[in-house]
């Protein structure tokens, strides 16, 4: 069992890059989401959210554990379900996905409060996917709020 969840935990393997395998997984979020939306719209997406919300607690809660670490940066299921939750609300357009992408990995990377909170002192797998849950519950709102200045400034 602990092979299958770090499969999960490092999405397939994306998360044993060598360099930033929290940017990899959300931009291996991006073509993934934008898929997933495609066929079967944004509701699909969040039924696909959730049950990575689901796999990823126990796939990070057994990988953290076998390793002896809280949140390892292999683990990166995280910030694929932090960057599917910022889609959300995302037009399904490039242009869209890549300034949601940005958001979400300034979010993830800075960590305002609560997101330091909660990275802090909720342990656990669940503790892993919070912080980015978060950090995705703000970039979501980021970029919904950033769509209607656009719309504002280019409405004459």
């Amino acid at each position: 069992m602990t092979k299958i969840a770090k499969v999960f935990a490092t999405f397939f393997g994306v998360g044993l890059l060598p360099f930033a395998p929290g940017t990899w997984g959300s931009i291996t979020a991006l073509p993934l989401g934008y898929l997933i939306v495609s066929l079967g719209g944004v509701e699909l997406l969040l039924i696909a959210t959730a049950a990575m919300l689901i796999i990823g607690t126990w796939a990070s809660g057994v990988t953290s554990e076998q390793m002896g670490v809280h949140d390892p940066s292999l683990i990166v299921i995280d910030e694929v379900v932090g960057q599917w939750l910022t889609l959300l609300v995302a037009p399904l357009n490039i242009f869209w996905y890549f300034v949601g992408f940005i958001l979400f990995r300034v979010f993830d990377i800075i960590k305002p409060w609560p997101i330091s909170w909660a990275d802090k002192n909720i342990k656990g797998g669940f503790g892993v996917m919070f912080d980015d849950l978060i950090a995705g519950i703000f970039a979501a709102m980021a970029l919904w709020i950033s769509q209607i200045a656009y719309q504002n400034f280019t409405l004459d």
